[in-house]
């Protein structure tokens, strides 16, 4: 090999530049375990709960060394090492991660002013549905629903775009198609804007390496958050529209004789809806008014019976502007009646507009303030959000928590009118951020300059921070739904770090003695090359700042085992050489140069599959592709350069390498096995499989993940031991979900519930509404546990509750399974067109992907056969396509071994038989096959033993695909390639002679 001393430099500096990145993780996690150190010494050992307070005083300890500007490592603060250190995903810390939909509908209303044209809120209605199925995205099935329903209409007609906020933009006489280009960059550019008030959110909570992407022109946002303890605080963060309004407050008193009368508009119309007999009669002391004076004030009168629907809501009295107090739970009813067109009609002239808007209530109080406010025709405040320049925590003279405020010079002089009116009036103005009044307060001093202003309530100190930076990043131009979602504890997330880590060090345990034990020293050599190319590996995720999952952890594995089917090639090519009567020096320098082609055409196409992946996968599959990709990359330096190093180094100083041990010496040696005249029996053997596979699948089915059909998916965990059918019962009962899916995942006490409750509504309230309903089922089974601790993702070393959350909307769930067809589709489009441009015949290509499609189809029967009675998750969904994928790469690159060595041959034995030079290739090749095979296998059973429940149904498929791509590539791949070459009488044109170019590793 030339160029040694180049190599050896190149080689030098990658490992010190991986070992320096490296170090920051070394150094990070030496401060965290000094952190948790610190903690346990400064919590006293009989602490109630003292696993969480030592957590809380570590997380707290860290938040302030953070923030410190000393230098703790080469001149870094701990933030800067911190930042540096390598970052793992969800699965392995715990946090949340979401793809948020910016509502194009809410961008299109405010674009038309809310029109209320029957034509435009029709189409609307019309793109609702047909986003139910489509690929399209919102606005492209807005134009073409509105185009199908328009008649004469346009969309530049007054009441619909050519409105005053659009003055300039749109006008009368513009075309459809012209207006649709004005309002897709309308769209795009409040996109654009959502996503940058998202980001500003998320740099302002304090979450290390955050990660926030635009997901192409759907209107969708991709947050990651690994780390972040308090869950329901980060979704309420990036949720919150942050609608900030300032209105003028109304008397309570205007409103008696008005909501008595609603009372009665709403009784006679509950009394035609009863049959006769049904009301009961009343006996009253007072009248009407006077009954709701009372109810407004707090008086009682026991003798009142009559049922009143809005009277008898009353919980508490009013005063100011606030109406009256509720019940938490009667607040959409309340808001229902008084929405009713007859209830409305009911107000005077001047109070027609009336707003009726319930306040944030106090921390652990069921009752709240319903607040009516001095509305107008347009709906718009006095006074909004925009005017905020900057917002702040800090506390009132009564030290209370409150957020301060600072406007601009045009809130400022409306801010100083409100207040002078205010303290005209002795009214108050109202606070709504969102829909809901924060704060009404009064100004006791009159107007107030300046355009300082606070907004008080019942804060926590989090929540007035969450707020503060909120209104400081600016609102979001249109509601923002999680349309899918993924929450991971922080015990599961550790647990998951300790079975991959032991997964990892198992398998590289196996490779490292099997490769000694088999190529003997130069085993060790490989050895030595492999956990090189394992520390270029982290350095690289480390480097690129990738985040390293579950999953990637099984792609580096798999990368492990690539690297030895590198090696497996050269020295196999070694050995045959030396069988030749080659001498050593000779035999090592013709077995690398003959092996490069293989390895590169194998890495190559498996290459191809995992950028497939990498483009359509998300979240952890694509860390899974991401490490797979980097592997390939570090696995063909170190196989072909510093492998080969260490022989060239050895045999150039006198050594001697026979690249086999006393044991396997002549194993798989002198092989001839007539491939070909097998290759009926195999037929038939694979028609069978096909047809019983294939048969499944049509009746029995696959289990499809919510990835595919949308639904919510909760991992429960439990003190003791469940059945999960009695469970599954349970659920599944109308009174609770009417429909649900239970499996137990690993030990019996864990158990994965799905189900698709309410899955078309993604609000936040119905999120909480199943882990309601899930709790109050299982509180037989939880043995005392709090709802508040069941649903408690922010605690470390936690047993019972929940410890994940998945959630994933129709919508995209159905774009999942397209991207997952077209993903797999493509990688055989692409993998055909590589070995077509490789082996210049369409023969080569149709095999090879014949035997691919052989393969996916055995892996999907098998997991249609077993799902139903396998004692792990068999669910098909995007780890399960990661899974087809790696098969397919791995078939392929079986297969292209097979191919390169027969088109070797054909140049080399010109006078041989067709079917000579097939069965010979096979046999030559057995010897690789096997042993990547077998090594292959050992490193994905280590894993699907070790790894973790969340990844072995994923594992199962890569052992399945394996065996399967091994079987296809020696009797199904070549053998149709032989057939179609035979019968397209292309036989004598393979054999014509190539031109093959002496390939060194370095020129």
């Amino acid at each position: 090999m030339q160029n040694k001393g180049l190599v050896k430099l190149f080689a030098v500096l990658f490992g010190l530049v991986s070992i320096y990145q490296l170090s920051f993780t070394f150094k990070n996690n030496a401060i965290e375990n000094n952190a948790a150190q610190v903690a346990e010494s400064k919590i006293d050992a009989s602490a109630d709960d003292r696993k969480n307070q030592v957590s809380e005083y570590a997380t707290k300890y860290l938040d302030s060394l953070a923030t410190s500007k000393e230098s703790v490592f080469l001149g870094n603060t701990y933030g800067d090492v911190k930042q540096n250190s390598m970052k793992l995903g969800l699965d392995l810390r715990g946090g949340l991660e979401a793809i948020l939909q910016i509502s194009v509908r809410d961008l299109l209303m405010g674009l038309s002013n809310e029109s209320k044209d029957p034509t435009f809120r029709k189409a609307l209605d019309d793109a609702d549905e047909m986003q139910k199925d489509s690929q399209n995205t919102y606005l492209d099935d807005f134009f073409t629903a509105f185009d199908a329903i328009k008649g004469d209409k346009k969309l530049a007609s007054p009441d619909i775009f050519a409105n005053r906020s659009l003055v300039g933009e749109i006008d009368l006489n513009m075309s459809d198609s012209d207006a649709k280009a004005v309002l897709a960059t309308k769209v795009d550019e409040s996109i654009v804007s959502a996503f940058e008030v998202l980001r500003k959110r998320i740099d302002e909570f304090g979450v290390t390496s955050p990660n926030i992407q635009r997901l192409g022109n759907s209107g969708r946002v991709l947050l990651e958050l690994p780390g972040v303890r308090d869950v329901a605080r980060a979704t309420e963060l990036i949720t919150t529209t942050a609608q900030l309004e300032f209105w003028e407050g109304l008397k309570a008193e205007q409103f008696n004789q008005f909501l008595v009368q609603a009372n009665d508009v709403l009784k006679a119309k509950l009394e035609t809806k009863t049959t006769e007999g049904e009301t009961p009669a009343a006996d009253t002391e007072m009248t009407d008014e006077e009954k709701a004076i009372a109810a407004l004030t707090g008086e009682e009168n026991e003798t009142v019976n009559e049922v009143n629907p809005l009277l008898d809501l009353i919980a508490g009295p009013g005063f100011g502007a606030t109406l009256a107090q509720f019940n938490i739970e009667d607040k959409d009813k309340v808001l229902s009646y008084l929405a009713m067109p007859e209830v409305v009609a009911l107000l005077p002239s001047e109070l027609k507009y009336t707003k009726f808007l319930f306040g944030k209530p106090a921390e652990d109080s069921e009752l709240v303030d319903l607040f009516v406010l001095n509305g107008n025709r347009d709906n718009e405040p006095p006074l909004n959000g925009a005017v905020v320049t900057d917002a702040r925590q800090s506390y009132n003279q009564a030290n209370k928590v409150v957020v301060s405020m600072q406007m601009n010079s045009k809130g400022a002089k409306i801010w100083e009118k409100m207040t002078g009116d205010a303290f005209k009036t002795q009214s108050q103005i109202a606070v709504v951020l969102d829909s809901t009044v924060y704060s009404a307060p009064t100004s006791s001093s009159g107007p107030i300059a300046g355009g300082s202003t606070e907004i008080s309530g019942s804060f926590k100190l989090s929540e007035a921070t969450d707020l503060a930076n909120v209104l400081r990043a600016g609102k979001l131009p249109a509601r923002a739904e999680i349309i899918q979602s993924s929450i991971v504890g922080p015990s599961l997330g550790q647990e998951a770090i300790e079975s991959g880590t032991m997964s990892f060090g198992i398998a590289l345990a196996l490779v490292l003695i099997w490769m000694a034990f088999y190529y003997g020293k130069a085993g060790l050599f490989a050895d030595i090359a492999m956990l090189f190319n394992i520390l270029l590996i982290f350095g690289v995720l480390s480097g690129i700042g990738a985040v390293l999952t579950l999953p990637g952890i099984a792609g580096i594995v798999l990368t492990i085992g690539m690297s030895v089917d590198a090696n497996v090639l050269i020295f196999e090519r070694i050995r045959e050489e030396l069988s030749k009567g080659k001498d050593q020096k000779s035999a090592i320098q013709d077995g690398f140069s003959n092996a490069l082609s293989s390895i590169l055409d194998a890495n190559i196409t498996t290459g191809l599959t995992a950028l497939i992946l990498f483009v359509f996968g998300t979240g952890p599959i694509k860390g899974f592709a991401t490490t797979l990709l980097i592997g390939i990359g570090t696995s063909l330096f170190t196989a072909i350069f510093i492998t080969r190093l260490l022989v060239d180094w050895y045999a150039n100083r006198g050594g001697k390498l026979d690249f086999s041990t006393g044991l396997t010496k002549n194993l798989f040696r002198n092989i001839n096995i007539a491939f070909l005249t097998k290759r009926k029996v195999a037929y038939i053997i694979s028609a069978v499989a096909l047809v019983v596979s294939l048969g499944s699948l049509f009746t029995n089915g696959l289990d499809q993940g919510i990835d595919f059909v949308g639904g919510r998916t909760t991992q429960v965990r439990f003190a003791e031991p469940v059945s999960a059918v009695e469970i599954e019962g349970l659920l599944a009962s109308q009174e609770v979900f009417g429909s649900a899916t239970v499996k137990t995942v690993g030990d019996e006490n864990n158990l994965k519930i799905s189900t698709k409750y309410k899955i078309n509504e993604t609000a936040n309230e119905i999120d909480e509404e199943v882990r309601v309903k899930m709790y109050d089922a299982l509180q037989p089974y939880l043995k005392g546990v709090s709802f508040e601790d069941f649903k408690d993702l922010s605690k470390a070393n936690k047993q019972v509750g929940i410890m994940d959350q998945y959630k994933v909307s129709p919508s995209i769930a159905d774009d999942i399974k397209q991207a997952s067809f077209w993903a797999v589709l493509g990688s055989l489009v692409v993998v055909f067109l590589y070995i077509l441009f490789r082996f210049k015949r369409w023969q080569f290509s149709l095999g090879a992907v014949a035997a691919v499609f052989h393969d996916v189809i055995i892996v999907l029967g098998v997991f249609s056969l077993t799902y139903k009675f396998m004692p792990f998750s068999m669910e098909i969904d995007q780890a399960f396509i990661a899974a087809i994928l790696t098969v397919i790469g791995y078939s392929l690159n079986d297969t292209v071994v097979v191919f390169d060595r027969i088109r070797e041959f054909f140049n080399e034995h010109t006078d041989w038989p067709f079917s000579k030079v097939i069965d010979t290739s096979l046999s030559s090749t057995l010897s690789r096959t096997l042993n990547t095979s077998l090594t292959t296998l050992v490193v994905l059973l280590a894993i699907f033993i070790f790894g973790g429940d969340s990844i072995r149904g994923f594992m199962f498929a890569l052992i399945i695909g394996v065996v399967v791509g091994t079987y296809s590539s020696l009797f199904i791949a070549t053998p149709i390639m032989f057939d179609f070459v035979k019968k397209g009488n292309a036989a004598d044109a393979l054999k014509k002679k190539e031109v093959v170019v002496d390939e060194t590793v370095v020129k």
